[in-house]
């Protein structure tokens, strides 16, 4: 994380939609269909320096490849871990997003899921088998790509994300849920490392601490915090011995752009997420229902050595968000925490599934970016007058 600055910097969560060419080839190769694996390459390698271009020009300062090579944020582990198949249709309804909200207002979810819920990637996966990383080639050319596409364009700092350790389906193989968790966080810290050894900061995508901690899975508040406190301990376990300034956290409510009105606190997820081994968190903080908890700081003290990314560009609305209120919730937070321990970023990736019905329209997602650069510019010019 970069630390020595006279301004705040930019950045955003890491998935952006894909040109439709490349989804079209992502689609036929998550779907085990043929297709031109040369043309793949050249599609995903020109797509990722455009989409690294744009990030610069937008005014982001540190930049990703926008998951440009993924069929989503963690289902393109189908690709690199062995022991891994996709469920097909879910297997009994399996833990279906945002339960209450959906009892409490199934006819806007029943719309909701028939035109958003579409992605060209497996939702599930059963395991069936020993988990094994084998995406040491894949993961070789997403750095590739991203670090050639940085040199064209002049970016000097970039993160490449990565999926937590979570429970992504039916267990059919290991003794017990807890194995299987842990055989997910060792085949996985092979990921972390190599992202950290190429000289990337890690971005460990985990919207399962928010499930966790919502209304859904676990009645018992109790519960909830026990199974909170056993999921930092297996992030952590796969991240021991890696260097905590060279990661960041990034949690959220998932991609719901519904009422999310059955949702956990702010105050109940940063509880946790400070205990896990990162140099720093990146949070929803803009949107109606989460904008009011920048109050949770005051009374949460994060270390001097953690630095704090508030989400200030929405993936809940088409709308721009003005420049004055992202430079106001800047100033705010960096009154809290230090001005030099803030980055403005995104509540979440702006297409966390490789679909041509992103969450929000793309040429959106460029206007939201040019938004956040802009109020950091006016944040820093009061912070560093």
């Amino acid at each position: 994380m970069v630390r020595e600055v006279d301004r705040i910097l930019t950045t955003h969560a890491g998935s952006l939609a894909r040109p439709p060419r490349l989804l079209e080839l992502l689609a036929a190769r998550a779907q085990g269909r043929p297709y031109d694996a040369e043309e793949f390459d050249r599609a995903l390698q020109q797509s990722v320096r455009e989409v690294v271009q744009r990030q610069v020009q937008a005014g982001i300062d540190i930049v990703s490849d926008g998951e440009q090579s993924k069929a989503g944020f963690f289902s393109y582990v189908q690709d690199r871990l062995q022991g891994l198949e996709p469920a097909g249709e879910d297997p009994g309804n399996w833990r279906r997003p945002w339960a209450s909200e959906v009892a409490a207002f199934p006819r806007y979810y029943e719309r909701y899921f028939e035109l958003n819920m579409r992605g060209v990637g497996p939702m599930a996966f059963v395991c069936t088998g020993p988990i094994r990383y084998t995406g040491y080639d894949l993961l070789r050319r997403d750095i590739e790509n991203l670090q050639a596409a940085m040199k064209a364009a002049g970016a000097t700092e970039a993160f490449l994300p990565s999926t937590a350790p979570r429970v992504l389906g039916p267990n059919r193989y290991y003794p017990d849920e807890e194995a299987y968790l842990e055989a997910l966080a060792e085949a996985l810290r092979e990921e972390y490392r190599l992202i950290i050894d190429a000289g990337l900061t890690l971005q460990i995508d985990d919207p399962g601490l928010t499930d966790i901690l919502g209304p859904d899975l676990f009645e018992d508040p109790k519960e909830r915090r026990r199974r909170a406190e056993r999921h930092v301990e297996v992030v952590n376990h796969a991240l021991r011995g890696l260097p905590p300034e060279r990661i960041r956290f990034h949690t959220c409510y998932g991609i719901n752009q519904g009422p999310r009105i059955h949702e956990a606190t702010m105050a109940e997820v940063a509880e946790h997420m400070l205990k896990v081994r990162a140099g720093a968190y990146s949070f929803e903080a803009i949107n109606g229902r989460h904008q009011h908890e920048w109050r949770v700081w005051q009374r949460l003290k994060p270390s001097q050595e953690v630095v704090l990314i508030p989400g200030l560009i929405s993936h809940t609305t088409n709308v721009v968000e003005h420049p004055a209120l992202i430079a106001d919730l800047l100033v705010i937070y960096a009154g809290l925490v230090g001005r030099d321990r803030v980055i403005a970023g995104s509540e979440c990736g702006f297409s966390s599934q490789a679909t041509s019905t992103p969450e929000i329209d793309p040429e959106v997602v460029w206007a939201k970016f040019q938004a956040l650069a802009e109020g950091a510019r006016r944040a820093s010019s009061q912070l560093w007058p």
